[in-house]
């Protein structure tokens, strides 16, 4: 509800009423504001319709708000209408949101939207661009965000930055996520550090990475978790790990466990390995497994967890699990898991850069609630590319010469290579759906088990 500065200052009610019966809209509109004061909602609904027929437009987009928190749809559309008419811009939003929300009426939205966002209204600006976008036109959406990105809207500052990383604009991607980053938004501090980790400027990432991490964001302490550990400060990469791990983050547990190992503390590394190992994650159980053996030695549990990480497809696990069935008087089965193990994985992708623009793509993905790519299949099929043609002398060859090598379809390895393009240099095609990440992912898994047996690491 509106009501002026000094509205009531010295004024009497029966001076209000008296102006009021005379047809002065304004003393209408402020006995309207007084009854609502008092409670008395029927009060301010007349005094407000008075005023409003009369043409006062704070009293009509006060009726919209009446009608719209009473449930009266047709008649908060119908003064919200009349008052953005006479030129009210938040009126024209919430008409415009009215439309959208309750009739499903997108085109009439966007009218009403664009009109709002025309007489300065930065939420309305917003809307906008996410209908601009929702329907493809991503050059007038990125007009409407920066607009209301101009306006101090930190959402759109971040989605601006999506829409130029997406078209390979990382210069422009970078300056509208370090605006919205400082205003407070803790996935474009992450985004930001995220790219700068890309392009090489560790320093300035971890800046960023701090920032989002002060905020409370679980990725941003992850990130600096691995920073410190690439810089050996096993007690900081510790602290950051298992703040990222206490949000429920799968990977990060896991890594608890790793530098929790490093630095003796077995017991913090069986809780962190037990605790990702039974969300399912196959490398924590190895690992879980192999310390159970080593601290308790616990062959029956160690077996247990062996055995569910080769269920989930663990290359050491299966062999640990052969190997220490055939010594416990199961040789029959340890055999069949010798022989059938899974293939090996990938290992851990060390090449920060990689892994940076696999996160970047799945944030971008997911920014509107959407199911994000998964940034772990992302890094794997980048990781295994960056593997097996890391020596060649001419890259240009790559799809064919990688084709006859391993036996497979030169369409299978272009359409491979095709995704790790994208995923690395935005802006020349459209990001791959899901279905094509799970074909590139084949191809790359079949790529390492027939050109790299034995060399990776789970």
């Amino acid at each position: 509800m509106r009501e002026q500065a000094g509205l009531y200052a010295g004024e009497m009610e029966h001076e209000l009423l008296a102006a009021a019966g005379g047809g002065d809209a304004d003393a209408a509109h402020r006995l309207g504001r007084l009854h609502a004061r008092r409670g008395d909602q029927e009060g301010a609904r007349h005094w407000w319709e008075r005023a409003a027929v009369t043409g006062n437009v704070d009293s009509a987009y006060n009726l919209g708000v009446w009608h719209e928190r009473h449930g009266t749809f047709d008649e908060a559309l119908r003064w919200y209408e009349m008052a953005a008419g006479l030129g009210d811009a938040e009126a024209a939003a919430n008409l415009a949101t009215l439309l959208l929300e309750r009739r499903g009426d997108v085109a009439a939205a966007r009218c009403w939207f664009e009109r709002a966002a025309q007489r300065g209204s930065g939420p309305a600006a917003r809307r906008l661009a996410l209908l601009c976008e929702r329907d493809g036109e991503t050059r007038t959406a990125r007009a409407w965000h920066r607009e209301a990105a101009l306006r101090g809207d930190a959402a759109s500052a971040f989605d601006l930055g999506c829409l130029a990383y997406e078209s390979g604009e990382d210069t422009e991607a970078l300056h509208w996520w370090e605006i919205a980053a400082r205003g407070g938004h803790t996935d474009a501090a992450c985004a930001t550090g995220l790219l700068l980790q890309a392009t090489g400027d560790p320093e300035g990432a971890e800046a960023f990475f701090r920032l989002a991490a002060a905020a409370e964001q679980p990725a941003a302490a992850s990130h600096l978790g691995g920073m410190a550990l690439a810089r050996r400060d096993l007690t900081s990469a510790r602290a950051w790990f298992e703040r990222a791990a206490d949000a429920g983050r799968v990977g990060d547990q896991r890594m608890a466990g790793f530098v929790c190992v490093e630095l003796g503390d077995a017991a913090a590394a069986s809780h962190w390995f037990g605790r990702a190992a039974a969300s399912g994650d196959a490398e924590a159980a190895y690992n879980f497994g192999l310390l159970l053996i080593a601290e308790d030695g616990d062959l029956a549990a160690g077996q247990q967890w062996f055995r569910q990480a080769a269920l989930g497809g663990h290359h050491r696990a299966a062999r640990e699990l052969g190997t220490l069935l055939s010594i416990t008087g199961n040789a029959e089965e340890g055999e069949r898991w010798l022989a059938e193990a899974p293939p090996p994985g990938l290992g851990r992708v060390c090449d920060t850069a990689l892994v940076a623009r696999a996160e970047l793509a799945a944030t971008i993905t997911g920014r509107h609630g959407d199911a994000p790519l998964d940034a772990g299949k992302l890094v794997e099929i980048l990781g295994t590319w960056d593997q097996i043609t890391r020596d060649l002398p001419d890259h240009a060859g790559a799809v064919a010469w990688l084709g006859d090598l391993a036996v497979l379809p030169e369409s299978a390895i272009d359409r491979l290579s095709s995704a790790r393009a994208t995923l690395l240099r935005p802006g020349g095609a459209p990001w791959p759906g899901p279905t094509e990440v799970e074909e590139a992912l084949a191809t790359a898994r079949l790529l390492r088990r027939r050109l790299t047996p034995e060399s990776c690491g789970g």
